[in-house]
C-alpha cells in the first residue's frame, strides 16, 4: 500500500529507535520502547491504522499515554497515515473484489478509520466506474444461471451485487441489463420483487 514517505533523516531516526531491542514482558521496559516495537512487528506485516495500532498496544498492556505519544510520533513522520490507507484500499478492494462503496465504507470504519477520511476515500469512486465493475461481475456469474427462470436469475446476480455493498436499485438494473442483453424474457414486474435478498455464495 502506497503511504507518504517520511523525510529520510527523520525515518532514520524512528527506524532506529524502532529496532531497538524488545523487551516487552520485563517489568523495567520502558513503555515507549515497547510500544515501538509493537507497532513495527504489526506494520511490517501489513499496513495499519491508527486505531489497529492503539488496540494492539491495549492488548498489550502499554500504558495510554505511552501509546499516545508513539501513536502520534508515527504519523508526525509518515508511517502511519490514515488517510493513505483508506483511498488505497478503496481502490485495491475495488479492484480486486469489486466492493462497492457502502460496503468498503464499512470495512474501514470497521478498521477504526475516522468517518470523514472514509467519506473522501469512498467518494473519490467514480460511480461510472463503479456501476461497470458491476456490470463485470455481473458478467462473470450469469453462466452459472442459465437454465434458471429469470426471475430467480435476477434475484441471484442482485443479490450477490447487494452483498458486495451495490445498491438494490442498481443491482437490479445491471441484472435485469445483462439477461435483456442475452436475450432472455423477463416476467413484467416490480424491481422489489425480482430482488428477493437470494443469499447464495459469492463466486
Amino acid at each position: 500500500m502506497r503511504r507518504r514517505r517520511a523525510d529520510p533523516q527523520q525515518g532514520a531516526g524512528v527506524a532506529a529507535d524502532l529496532d531497538a531491542p524488545d523487551a516487552p514482558d520485563a517489568p523495567d521496559a520502558d513503555p515507549e520502547q515497547v510500544a515501538r516495537t509493537i507497532c513495527l512487528r504489526q506494520l511490517t506485516a501489513a499496513p495499519r491504522t491508527r486505531a489497529q495500532l492503539a488496540q494492539a498496544l491495549a492488548r498489550r498492556r502499554v500504558p495510554a499515554e505511552a501509546a499516545e505519544r508513539v501513536l502520534d510520533r508515527l504519523v508526525e513522520v509518515g508511517l502511519v497515515d490514515d488517510a493513505a490507507y483508506a483511498e488505497a484500499w478503496v481502490r485495491s478492494r475495488h479492484a480486486g473484489r469489486g466492493l462497492a462503496r457502502r460496503a468498503l465504507s464499512a470495512e474501514l470504519t470497521a478498521r477504526g478509520v475516522d468517518q470523514a477520511l472514509v467519506t473522501h476515500a469512498v467518494g473519490r469512486l467514480d460511480p461510472r466506474e463503479e456501476r461497470e465493475t458491476a456490470r463485470r461481475l455481473v458478467a462473470r456469474r450469469l453462466a452459472s444461471t442459465r437454465g434458471l427462470d429469470p426471475r430467480v436469475r435476477v434475484g441471484r446476480l442482485a443479490g450477490m451485487l447487494a452483498r458486495k455493498g451495490y445498491p438494490a436499485g442498481l443491482a437490479v438494473a445491471v441484472a435485469r441489463d445483462a439477461l435483456a442483453a442475452e436475450g432472455a424474457h423477463l416476467y413484467a414486474a416490480e424491481d422489489d420483487d425480482l430482488y428477493d435478498g437470494d443469499t447464495d455464495d459469492e463466486a
